[in-house]
């Protein structure tokens, strides 16, 4: 058996292990934590914020790490830190406590531990990256759909601390399991599966590529989800609890969000290979803006399942564009500091979200308003792409697709 396949499956096992240091993951206390301790949610999305953009930072480091040290020794140092953190957080008292283990677990979850579990696939495949990145999804989502109401339940049965603390006992059990199996690189046998990346004079630079409309449109696009997608994860459960839903409500929402998002990401794959990468961007954004419009009007579980459902298909619309269209637009030759720099943008996005609802929760007394003025912007930015001129790159036209079905985003 090619061992890469052992190494995708731990590398999965890795990303799902990042839960409590992602949105997501986080959401799944923050109102038993936030009315445990006394903090506001204003101050608690503050937390939120400076923790998205201080962790974010730690991917420079580690990512240096895992081509020098290999992925095998930083992603199980990566577990047992996370796990420790985890653990602290669970006892932690007061504000300043609270806001380094959020950090922590952003810088050791969210970013290092997602870089590194991903390196463990494309360390080893290349022209069958596609296929490999498939069934990476298809696994992280597997195990994102397990977790996400066995924690929710774990927290409702025994508090946030115990649930907390055993999620942190889980991911120092997994660390010595990564450093027993997972493999640095392929063997010289299998070294016949690298694949370079082609590279032309025709392809833009970042400097050339941010003068184009398209860049922006699709940047913009790819952010303002986040801001949606991260202020939603982290006050979803508030607000549901507004149209009168119990938590169990929310951790429903999680997985039919999560699966339709899966199969969104394949159909969006399949469809970013044969339609206008612009057209499938507008689709996915006009889905997301029905989303937001839908959210305020809920009145029964029907509602809210469609809206989840919603929600799961613009995300996997979205994410399949996000890793597509920077390659087909503006070619490989720069692709790493064009896509960084559209990351950056995501990451300011999604660091604002929570703050920017729970602001809005606090002056209006609801989270209504700010949706409504979401869905306009959204559907705006939805016809934006529709529209906007693709770069024209010489001789060589548009590269392809190169569909990457990495679930990053998830």
């Amino acid at each position: 058996m090619y061992y890469g396949w052992v190494n995708l499956a731990l590398a999965a096992l890795a990303m799902v292990a990042t839960l409590p240091g992602r949105t997501q993951g986080l959401g799944l206390v923050t109102e038993p934590l936030i009315a445990e301790l006394g903090i506001s949610r204003v101050d608690f999305a503050t937390i939120n914020l400076w923790a998205t953009l201080i962790g974010a930072l730690f991917t420079f480091p580690f990512g240096r790490w895992v081509d020098r040290l290999g992925p095998r020794a930083v992603t199980a140092a990566l577990l047992a830190l996370l796990g420790s953190t985890v653990i602290w957080m669970s006892g932690t008292q007061g504000f300043w406590p609270l806001a380094a283990a959020v950090t922590l677990t952003r810088g050791f979850g969210q970013s290092a531990l997602s870089a590194a579990s991903l390196a463990l696939a494309g360390k080893w495949f290349a022209k069958r990256l596609n296929l490999a990145m498939g069934i990476f999804a298809l696994l992280v989502a597997m195990g994102f759909i397990g977790a996400f109401p066995g924690v929710g339940a774990a927290v409702t049965s025994y508090g946030w601390r115990r649930a907390w603390l055993g999620v942190g006992v889980a991911l120092l059990a997994i660390a010595p399991v990564a450093a027993l199996l997972i493999r640095n690189r392929p063997p010289a046998a299998s070294e016949g599966d690298v694949e370079e990346l082609g590279r032309s004079p025709e392809d833009m630079t970042l400097e050339e590529a941010l003068r184009t409309p398209a860049f922006w449109v699709f940047g913009l696009s790819s952010a303002l989800f986040g801001l949606v997608y991260s202020g939603i994860a982290l006050f979803n459960e508030s607000i549901l609890a507004q149209r009168g839903f119990d938590a169990g409500v929310y951790h429903r929402t999680l997985v039919i969000s999560t699966m339709l998002g899966l199969l969104a990401n394949f159909a969006g794959g399949w469809a970013a290979q044969k339609w206008d990468i612009r057209k499938l961007t507008g689709i996915g954004m006009g889905v997301l803006a029905l989303s937001l419009v839908l959210l305020p009007a809920v009145t029964s579980l029907t509602h809210v399942d469609v809206y989840a459902g919603l929600m799961g298909i613009a995300g996997g619309i979205v994410t399949v564009v996000f890793f597509s269209v920077w390659g087909q637009a503006f070619g490989r030759s720069h692709l790493g500091r064009i896509q960084g720099f559209a990351q950056m943008l995501t990451v300011l996005a999604s660091a604002v979200g929570p703050l920017l609802l729970a602001r809005t929760l606090e002056a209006t007394g609801s989270y209504d308003s700010i949706f409504h003025l979401l869905a306009v912007l959204v559907a705006l930015l939805g016809v934006a792409s529709w529209m906007a001129p693709m770069p024209q790159r010489a001789a060589r036209g548009l590269a392809g697709t190169g569909f990457d079905a990495s679930p990053a985003r998830l």
